[in-house]
């Protein structure tokens, strides 16, 4: 029985496509275990996957709640950072390494997955890299927007190059390179570098996990395939809560506000939320980490939930206003439903504006999100019948479409004969 490793690395919009993945793989007669943080223990096996914990659940809570990890500059260096990389990469080299069996061993692992890239230099491990979103491809032909929402696509190719070129030597490479060539020294491994464009991604296979009419990359080489959006959220495992559902049933669609599983620090957008409903006598839901963040009092219009299934609240409101994490995007196109993006950091404000071409969306950003901005954009959008029909064209490409499938395909392509 072929064993396959997950190794995911983030939060759960990152984490959760691979759970899908290992359902699917572990349905087909594969054996799989995921390596990730000890918090997302609970979700893969309660699908039935075996499960071994590297970041424990403090270290995990310490990193969501640092303040710079929503920072549109500074969050490369909170999930770059070279003393989390030296602690942890090595942890999960081994953990990988105990599991090897020869011929019968693959991993499949995300954009950040290093462990997994060195192991398959090491060890031989065949490896499938899965990019969550088109960002991730660095692709020249299909460049994505900064995350500051500066818009290169206009740019000729050979001045994109030189800006991936330069965003690694001055930027990614200096806060990932050392951490990275120290442990392969150990394993007397050469030094790399290019580490996001050239060395990471897996010279066997590259899944997209993305259709090819939201970022087509067109050079994305012979190892890449599309696969489509896989879409989990732990729906059998953790139910809509109560109140919401009785909520939600009792009135018109409101206005759904989440801004990221890993948010600790929302407060600003979640007052500005609360301050949009009340002035526009709309009904809302505040998806999100209870704490601090989440404003007190709220007013009868407004309720709060630490956590409910995408896939079951979507499609029930009027417009889903969120941070622009691939997976809340996805979501929300498969629901039908208009979104207003607020992006704060890394390739949301590149999700944004690629739905935004597709007409489903508008992006207000973070300095301009207060209430009264909010409660003008919204406004618009919810009588805005060609953006609501754009949504529900865009929601139809997602009939008959089988992901898993695909992704499972192009996985067990990698199994030794």
């Amino acid at each position: 029985m072929p064993h396959v490793l997950l190794l995911p690395v983030g939060s759960h919009g990152d984490v959760h496509p691979f759970v899908g993945i290992g359902k699917a793989l572990r349905d087909r007669g594969h054996r799989v275990t995921m390596i990730t943080s000890e918090p997302f223990r609970g979700v893969a096996e309660r699908s039935g996957l075996e499960f071994a914990g590297t970041l424990s659940a403090g270290e995990y809570a310490a990193l969501m709640a640092h303040p710079d990890l929503w920072h549109p500059r500074r969050g490369l260096r909170v999930i770059l950072n070279g003393d989390l990389v030296r602690k942890h990469l090595p942890a999960v080299f081994e953990e990988v390494r105990r599991r090897y069996e020869p011929g019968n061993t693959v991993a499949v692992g995300g954009t950040l997955a290093f462990a997994g890239r060195i192991a398959h230099e090491a060890l031989g491990l065949p490896l499938a890299t899965v990019h969550l979103q088109p960002m991730s491809c660095c692709s020249v032909a299909d460049p994505p927007v900064d995350s500051t929402g500066i818009d290169g696509t206009w740019m000729p190719k050979p001045l994109i190059r030189s800006a991936y070129w330069l965003a690694e030597k001055f930027i990614t490479d200096p806060l990932a390179a050392p951490a990275i060539n120290e442990f392969r020294r150990t394993l007397n491994l050469p030094p790399v570098k290019r580490i996001l464009t050239k060395w990471g991604p897996s010279p066997q296979r590259v899944i997209g996990l993305f259709p090819d009419w939201f970022g087509p990359i067109p050079d994305g080489g012979p190892a890449f395939r599309h696969a489509g959006f896989v879409l989990f959220d732990d729906a059998t495992g953790r139910h809509t809560p109560p109140e919401l559902a009785a909520f939600l049933a009792a009135g018109p669609p409101p206005v759904v506000f989440s801004f990221g599983s890993a948010m600790r620090n929302g407060r600003p957008y979640f007052d500005a939320a609360v301050a949009a409903c009340r002035t526009l006598n709309v009904r809302g839901v505040l998806l999100g980490k209870s704490g601090e963040q989440i404003p007190p009092d709220l007013p009868p219009n407004v309720i709060h939930a630490d956590y409910a299934p995408f896939s079951d609240v979507f499609p029930r409101a009027a417009v889903v206003v969120h941070h622009g994490g691939i997976g809340t995007s996805a979501q929300g196109m498969r629901a039908g439903v208009p979104q207003l993006v607020m992006p704060l950091a890394y390739d949301q404000a590149d999700n944004a504006a690629r739905m935004r071409r597709l007409g489903v969306s508008t992006t207000l950003f973070p300095k301009r999100f207060t209430g009264p901005n909010l409660a003008k954009c919204l406004k618009r959008m919810l009588a805005d019948d060609a953006m609501k029909e754009a949504a529900t064209r865009v929601s139809e490409r997602f009939r008959g479409d089988d992901p898993l499938n695909t992704v499972c395909g192009l996985i067990e392509e990698l199994v030794p004969a």
